[in-house]
């Protein structure tokens, strides 16, 4: 059963985890059992930007000739293209806030700057104008009522961000000579739904009919995080347009590619070497939507390359594909995994997907929104999120534990964790946390086997990394886990992705002394774990406890095991299956001794001297 609580920014969903709307979390709101919380991202410790740098964007005397047709595609950043608008919007271009849009990448309008800072940290409440998009001016001097100049536009609220309240609203403004800016169009918060929505407005004013006419979208909203989202795309000006007639003849791709990887976004290319076949997934997909009322018939082709060295691994092209009238339609392609030179240590895929179409126009290049890019890094570290954290997750109290699984190909060693930290409510830089590693039993952590004491620290960018490294590398040898202990009173807040879910069935929290799986997150806690060089401390898994008296070292090892007892007399290595893999009878008084049966790989060393006999596991790792 799920029970909603409503309030002005405030609801509380008692489901297994709390997803707030809101600035401020009411401890007696919070149920028993709820252990983790998603959360609105908030303000990033930058230089804080004023609202009034974007009340009125400095003019310029060029002007762009009709017609304007911008829905994003063809932006490389975040921030849309100065071909287009002026510069400072705030607006967050992107294509993983939103999964319904027309084409490939829209414009979000939130209480975040660019540089993803709130605009006011003065009052949590302050509403005011927030993000505003103002467009390069475009001459309509000779232009009149008569030539039917039209501006549309798609729009929608929320999508996976946060729904505007009453209070909000979104709205679009002509430069008119005799006025200035002009309020043509307004969409209140309260009451939208979250689908896209065309909307067409007529230039029929005679005021507007110059050389550096302008139009701007501005979103008004709370200024301190970005808890009012509105998405724009397919912007479109032009003369001799008729409502009657609303259809492009326009084809594009929207959603994101899949990953090239089935279980992660990203691992290393050591790991990935030792069964490609299991590591790389069957297909990779994405969707096209057909904006016109007509069928068209297309071909799709799928290209993935070595991006470092241009080199292409994979081609898988097809041809007569059939999409109807204003639909869209999932596509995908098969994929196998490519040859990698065994001389290489990292490799970046760039995977490219593409459609064939007649696509027009008169004067608007729409082959921009008729390719979509992915990249996936094999080089030393693994991921499950897609690089952007559309909120933040939190554990629910201070000492509790989140832990996310992670499994090996082969024994390695972890050298530490890169934690994409994101803000919420207040700057906690310099709070400390714990970073932990724990290892597996029965499909769950079990022993910690490393943790390091860190500041929180805020990256300088949106959807940036902290690096947290380990003193020494710590052994695993298959399954592990990497998380953080809560040691504060004011949470931790991590980015968290919610463009997949590759990780739902591998995240655990524990509050007490077990550990939990958790199943209601729809997405990615954005932490990375990364490969080590070396390890010099010694693997703490799940072995039977050894005497004191006996230690072979070092462990890992590299084949060449020492002791410092020298009254042993026997030395058996076994796999973990307990098969028998080598004997050794050591010479009197030695305490070397050099192994030629072992590969790398978790061992069971079973030493005696004759009345007493000692166990333990060592990783042997070449």
């Amino acid at each position: 059963m799920r029970r909603v609580y409503h309030s002005h920014k405030n609801f509380f969903i008692n489901i297994q985890f709390l997803l707030i709307a809101g600035m401020f979390v009411l401890a007696q709101s919070i149920p028993a059992f709820a252990q983790l919380r998603i959360v609105p991202l908030g303000e990033f410790p930058q230089h804080l930007e004023s609202t009034e740098d974007f009340k009125d964007p400095a003019r310029i005397g060029a002007s762009l000739s009709l017609p304007f047709f911008d829905d994003f595609s063809t932006t490389k950043t975040s921030a849309p293209s100065n071909a287009y608008w002026l510069p400072g919007s705030g607006v967050y271009v992107n294509n993983t806030l939103t999964n319904s849009h027309p084409s490939v990448n829209v414009a979000t309008f939130d209480g975040l700057n660019a540089g993803g800072i709130p605009y006011s940290l003065v009052n949590p409440l302050t509403q005011n104008f927030t993000d505003t998009l103002t467009s390069q001016p475009v001459n309509l001097a000779g232009k009149a009522a008569a030539d039917s100049v039209y501006l549309s536009f798609s729009w929608a609220a929320k999508g996976l961000g946060e729904l505007p309240d009453s209070s909000d609203f979104l709205q679009l403004e002509f430069y008119s000579k005799a006025n200035g800016w002009v309020v043509v169009w307004n969409q209140l918060g309260y009451n939208v739904d979250t689908l896209f929505h065309q909307q067409f407005i007529a230039i029929k004013d005679a005021a507007y009919f110059h050389d550096a006419f302008q139009f701007r979208f501005r979103s008004y909203g709370r200024n301190t995080g970005p808890y009012d989202t509105w998405h724009l795309d397919y912007v479109y000006l032009n003369d001799k347009r008729s409502v009657k007639q609303p259809y492009l003849f326009d084809v594009s791709v929207r959603k994101p590619l899949t990953s090239f990887l089935k279980k992660y976004t990203a691992m290393p290319l050591g790991q990935y070497r030792v069964n490609p076949i299991a590591a790389t997934a069957d297909s990779l997909r994405t969707d096209i939507v057909n904006h016109f009322n007509n069928f068209n018939v297309l071909t799709s082709v799928l290209t993935v390359s070595d991006e470092q060295r241009g080199t292409e691994l994979l081609r898988a092209t097809q041809r007569s594909i059939l999409i109807e009238s204003l639909k869209s339609k999932s596509l995908s392609a098969k994929i196998s995994p490519p040859a990698i030179p065994a001389t290489l240590d990292s490799l970046h895929l760039l995977s490219k997907f593409y459609i064939v179409t007649t696509d027009t126009i008169p004067k608007v290049n729409l082959k921009t929104n008729d390719t979509i890019y992915a990249r996936t890094t094999l080089s030393d570290y693994y991921a499950y999120d897609d690089g952007s954290a559309e909120y933040g997750v939190q554990v629910n109290q201070k000492l509790g534990r989140v832990a996310v699984q992670y499994v090996l190909s082969k024994p390695d060693t972890i050298g530490g964790v890169r934690v994409a930290l994101v803000p919420f409510n207040k700057d906690i830089s310099g709070q400390s946390f714990t970073v932990q590693i724990y290892n597996n039993k029965n499909g769950r952590p079990d022993r910690m086997i490393a943790q390091r004491s860190v500041p929180v620290r805020y990256a300088s960018s949106r959807n940036a990394f902290i690096d947290y490294a380990f003193s020494n590398p710590v052994a695993v040898l298959d399954t592990f886990y990497v998380g953080w202990l809560q040691i504060n009173e004011q949470p931790v807040t991590v980015g968290f992705d919610r463009n997949s879910t590759f990780s739902k069935n591998s995240v655990y929290y524990n509050l007490g002394t077990e550990w939990a799986k958790e199943t209601t997150l729809n997405g990615n806690i954005m932490l990375r774990p990364y490969l080590g060089k070396k390890a010099q401390a010694i693997v703490t898994g799940n072995e039977p406890v050894a005497s004191q008296e006996v230690h072979f070292f070092p462990n890992p090892n590299k084949g060449e095991i020492s002791w410092q007892n020298k009254s042993i007399k026997k030395i058996e290595i076994f796999s973990v299956q307990g098969h028998l893999i080598e004997t050794i009878i050591p010479k009197e008084n030695a305490q070397t001794a050099t192994l030629t049966n072992v590969i790398d790989g978790m061992y069971i060393l079973k030493a005696t001297d004759g009345k007493r006999s000692f166990v333990q596991k060592m990783l042997f790792f070449k």
